[in-house]
């Protein structure tokens, strides 16, 4: 029986729905669950958390967790990972998980996957999935003997909204030799774009081939719908469009009335971020993309041929 360590995230006072998450999956796994609320006075939220099945809930409340910090984060999961015995360590894969998780992986000379969507014990062995080549594949990786550490995707599992009651146990974290300092948090400019506001959101990914086709082609349909022009990861991390447009778990969660999706495999990241829309249509000439399997109608087609003549109707049809 494995004990599993649950590192939750927060944010504006709040337990990230994440977290729940990785409660979930915790659970599944059949072991003990214990878990970890790092932060400044935050008392009342991890006894929130262990009363939703956190388990044995270790809180690691001091000023210098009031903002994320790699070395005195590694230093708290370090520590809760000693006095939970931990075997699997679950992290969500957020920016911070990113940061954090290589480092207490390698910290404890442990087993580490990266982005997966589920794990499973077999026959005694901690089995993980995780998507490759961009989605169109999963790998299945079986995790050696000794510790694990796993960074898991938001949205991948249902967050938990009850368990076992757990209880709350103070965390003695030593902060000496901690390098780095919380600087500020700098806020991107806003560009009046909203998507989360909108009722229909027409989305491109890689498949549009280049910066110059959103305008000649994605936001044509977004303007003769009414709506606004959104994008995948991909797209704004290649610099065509701004962060503002991106739609994923690292972006915006959209629902809007209509969801059209460009050219988009259908990464877990981006789905998390409209699978909830009231109706998706998705344009994509591979007919296995991912994106389909939430699609209430799927095109699979070339979009070049079929958003300009779906735009073109539009227009004729509001005359």
């Amino acid at each position: 029986m494995s004990n599993i360590l649950v590192v939750t995230e927060i944010d504006k006072g709040q337990i990230r729905e994440c977290s729940y998450e990785l409660l979930t999956l915790a659970q599944s796994l059949g072991g003990t669950v214990k878990s970890l609320v790092i932060g400044s006075g935050v008392g009342d939220t991890a006894s929130e958390f262990a009363g939703k099945g956190g388990g044995e809930t270790f809180v690691a409340d001091d000023a210098a967790f009031a903002n994320y910090n790699v070395d005195a984060w590694n230093k708290a999961i370090r520590a809760a990972v000693d006095a939970s015995e931990a075997d699997i360590v679950l992290i969500s894969n957020t920016p911070s998980g990113w940061d954090v998780a290589p480092r207490i992986a390698a910290g404890l000379d442990a087993a580490f996957v990266s982005d997966c969507f589920n794990a499973e014990l077999q026959d005694g062995k901690l089995v993980t999935f995780r998507r490759v080549f961009n989605g169109k594949l999963d790998a299945q990786l079986t995790c050696g003997e000794g510790k694990a550490v796993l960074s898991v995707q938001p949205g991948a599992n249902e967050p938990a909204s009850s368990g076992d009651a757990g209880s709350t146990t103070p965390l003695s974290v030593d902060l000496s030799g901690v390098r780095a300092k919380f600087k500020e948090v700098k806020q991107a400019e806003s560009t009046g774009i909203d998507l989360t506001k909108a009722d229909v959101v027409v989305s491109g990914g890689r498949g549009v081939g280049d910066p110059e086709k959103f305008p000649e082609v994605i936001q044509p349909l977004a303007d003769a719908l009414g709506g606004a022009m959104g994008a995948s990861r991909p797209v704004v991390d290649a610099g065509w469009l701004p962060h503002a447009h991106q739609v994923g778990s690292s972006g915006q969660v959209v629902t809007p009335k209509l969801y059209i999706a460009c050219g988009i495999s259908g990464a877990i990241q981006h789905l998390v971020g409209m699978k909830n829309s009231n109706y998706i249509i998705a344009i994509n000439k591979d007919a296995d993309a991912p994106i389909f399997e939430v699609a209430n109608l799927g095109v699979v087609g070339d979009l070049f041929e079929v958003v300009p003549a779906l735009t073109a109707a539009v227009n004729e049809a509001k005359g």
